[in-house]
């Protein structure tokens, strides 16, 4: 199920939201919020339940028997030991043995030995992302910084909360456990969840999957066909895209999460204001970065030995984390493109750059990041690497057939300039601006100005839902591109 379907905006939530806060207590509003959020991820692979209602509870059996053998002591991080493996394991049969399996057997055709039979495994949705949250869960009741959960309830609540089940943010137990059990839902919450669902519902509806047209008919092309200006419109169109789609999942994720109550952690802090890819990763998917951050780069040495080992605990992190995004050698090489960027930015790339322009550190952020992009949506590195050639006057595409103005009608312009313009948080200062300028030339009190900048926002919401249910009404399935990891 789609957060921006009609299925989940006019049945699934209405009915989800009217019944929790119909229940009279706390308790079986958790009840309730677990037996809806397995619903929801039934609705879309109800073949895949039982891994995830599998996964929880075999990780709360493991989170128990590491708290009662004493968290940090040797028979405890064995259990832990076994715990990753047995995680990691599940993760890896699904999600990479086909990959591995068809690799293998290209080396054993070329050595003259039989191959072995491949594999197809159908990926459960959402397992990357609930996997690293119970991860995540039993390294810090080992480490001691979270207390183990005694009832599986609440950690099935936690790890399956259907607003971030899917696609994240990867919530840590520790962030949100004493919400499962003391937690309201105030005025201020509802108001502020309402709001942010449908800032991130515009981000996905009217910008990422406007784009998203152009970007698929462009990388659909033959090489041959690929001009210059095809390959930057495909290259912005993609960058903004999938910044627009992810970045609005999880706006919606934390939005629908405020008005039951649960206060998440940010996962975008306006990544393409970053002034260097060091920076863009302290603001793109900052629950994955942190993640990788705090269980991979620290617990392998950090930044604390010698350069060279932090270079490649720098570089290692990045290609998993690559490989995290699924399984093939795009990834791989993207991955590894940002993990080399960061080491040559530590070695000093980042001192010179410092040294530049604030606009011209930006230009150089964005080239790379955007090109990198290319490797990401590509469906091999090779095609990745036409459309790069491309973007710098190496396409052999000519004539009108290859002119990007086919391609852009008038949606397609708009949600460009938009995507530039809301990718930057220039807009709600400007709100702000606006209604204190419109306040002091009506002469309005404090108090009315406060009525008259709700009243504002207000009106702005309720277009923009307009705007979306039009759209989404006209327009076909386009689900999130991070649903697929």
């Amino acid at each position: 199920m789609v957060f921006s379907s009609t299925m989940f905006l006019f049945v699934f939530l209405p009915v989800t939201l009217i019944v929790y806060f119909v229940l009279p207590s706390l308790r079986w509003r958790n009840v309730w919020l677990i037996i809806a959020s397995l619903f929801f991820y039934a609705w879309g692979e109800a073949g895949a339940l039982i891994i995830l209602v599998g996964s929880i509870v075999c990780n709360w059996l493991f989170g128990l028997g590491i708290a009662r053998l004493g968290k940090r002591t040797p028979a405890a991080k064995v259990l832990l030991a076994v715990a990753i493996v047995a995680n990691l394991t599940t993760l890896g049969a699904f999600k990479y043995l086909t990959f591995l399996l068809t690799n293998l057997n290209i080396g054993l055709g070329a050595a003259g030995i039989p191959t072995l039979p491949v594999m197809h495994l159908d990926l459960p949705i959402g397992i990357s992302f609930y996997t690293f949250q119970a991860l995540s869960y039993l390294i810090d009741v080992s480490r001691g910084s979270c207390e183990v959960e005694t009832r599986l309830s609440r950690l099935m609540l936690v790890i399956c909360l259907f607003p971030h089940q899917i696609a994240g943010p990867i919530i840590r137990y520790s962030d949100v456990a004493d919400q499962v059990g003391q937690r309201t839902t105030t005025r201020d919450d509802l108001v502020a969840g309402f709001s942010r669902f449908v800032g991130g519902l515009a981000k996905k509806v009217l910008i990422a999957n406007t784009l998203s047209v152009p970007v698929e008919q462009v990388f659909s092309l033959p090489s041959h066909e690929l001009t210059a200006s095809l390959a930057w419109l495909a290259a912005v169109g993609y960058t903004l895209q999938i910044y627009f789609d992810f970045s609005g999942y999880s706006d919606m994720a934390i939005g629908i999460a405020r008005i039951f109550g649960f206060h998440l952690k940010e996962n975008f802090l306006h990544p393409y204001q970053a002034r260097s890819v060091t920076e863009f990763w302290r603001r793109w998917h900052i629950s994955l970065s942190s993640w990788f951050r705090d269980y991979l780069y620290i617990p392998l040495g950090g930044n604390r030995g010698s350069p060279f080992r932090t270079y490649f605990n720098l570089a290692l992190v990045f290609l998993l984390c690559g490989l995290w995004h699924g399984a093939s050698y795009s990834f791989l090489i993207w991955g590894m493109l940002h993990g080399l960027l960061l080491v040559v930015e530590r070695v000093g790339l980042g001192k010179g750059l410092a040294k530049l322009p604030v606009l011209l550190q930006h230009a150089y952020t964005m080239l790379v990041v955007t090109c990198v992009w290319m490797y990401f949506r590509a469906e091999t590195p090779v095609h990745a690497e036409w459309i790069i050639k491309s973007m710098f006057g190496g396409g052999r595409g000519d004539g009108l057939a290859q002119n990007a103005r086919l391609y852009m009608d008038l949606g397609v312009v708009l949600s460009l300039i938009g995507g530039v313009i809301f990718a930057t948080p220039l807009v709600p200062a400007f709100m702000v601006r606006l209604t204190e300028r419109l306040s002091e030339s009506l002469g309005l009190t404090l108090v009315n100005r406060e009525l008259a900048g709700t009243a504002m926002r207000a009106t702005v919401q309720l277009a923009l839902m307009l705007l979306c249910l039009m759209a989404i009404s006209s327009n076909t399935h386009n689900p999130f591109i991070y649903y697929r990891f």
